[in-house]
């Protein structure tokens, strides 16, 4: 039997390949530049697999130090990351309470935009998958205000560490910091990546295009906590 791999990093990275949630080739991403990998959380479709997930995001926020008392799931990849998150904490002996958000208002039975937990008085981490331009996430911050919470940081599973747009050179990790005050835990960072692929014999061919690319898009500056 292998030995366990106490590096949430590596193993977060192995399961992404595992289940192709990370691929490597020629993708145009949404804001129109051309990377060499892409990352997609939905692929992490069984429970197995978000279960393993959700044990590199709790290891992760444990090294953090993070404080916390409730978990937040924007909508959509938020919300299934948010649970499995709240289950794995409570197979580790801690009970949180969750909560995320519809895309529309319901206007018939409970009403409301908001479903789970009340975030009143409650120190909220949200949990997400990725941050690009950050405009997702502040909408969950306004909303986890709105009712009564305050946001103390954001878990996403990969920090790509590029700037989020031309206009702002920032990656977005260290613009939620600044602008907003927000910290951000990541699972796994490009620099990871980076690691990961040089010791790898089948990912080591990835690790020039990644170079490349960081090279024109990127941020020395990993996520900020």
């Amino acid at each position: 039997m292998a030995p366990a791999d106490h590096d949430h990093r590596r193993r977060f990275l192995a399961l992404a390949l595992r289940v192709q949630a990370l691929r490597f080739g020629a993708f145009t991403l949404k804001s129109g530049r051309q990377s060499p990998y892409f990352f997609n959380a939905g692929r992490f479709d069984s429970g197995q697999a978000l279960a393993a997930l959700a044990s590199c995001y709790a290891d992760a926020i444990d090294a953090s130090g993070v404080g916390f008392d409730c978990l937040f799931g924007p909508a959509y990849k938020g919300i299934p990351l948010a649970t499995a998150l709240a289950c794995e904490y409570a197979r580790r002996g801690r009970d949180l309470p969750v909560a995320f958000n519809r895309k529309e208002a319901k206007d018939h039975g409970e009403g409301g935009s908001l479903i789970g937990a009340s975030l009143e008085g409650r120190r909220v981490l949200v949990v997400d998958d990725v941050i690009t331009a950050g405009t997702a996430v502040r909408e969950a911050l306004a909303i986890i205000a709105g009712a009564g919470g305050s946001t103390v940081a954001v878990a996403i599973a990969l920090d790509r560490q590029e700037a989020a747009s031309a206009e702002d050179p920032r990656p977005a990790t260290r613009a939620l910091a600044e602008d907003a005050g927000v910290g951000v835990v990541a699972v796994a960072t490009l620099d990871d990546l980076l690691a990961f692929a040089t010791e790898s014999a089948d990912l080591v061919a990835q690790r020039e295009p990644l170079l490349a690319y960081r090279a024109r898009y990127g941020c020395r500056t990993g996520a900020a906590t």
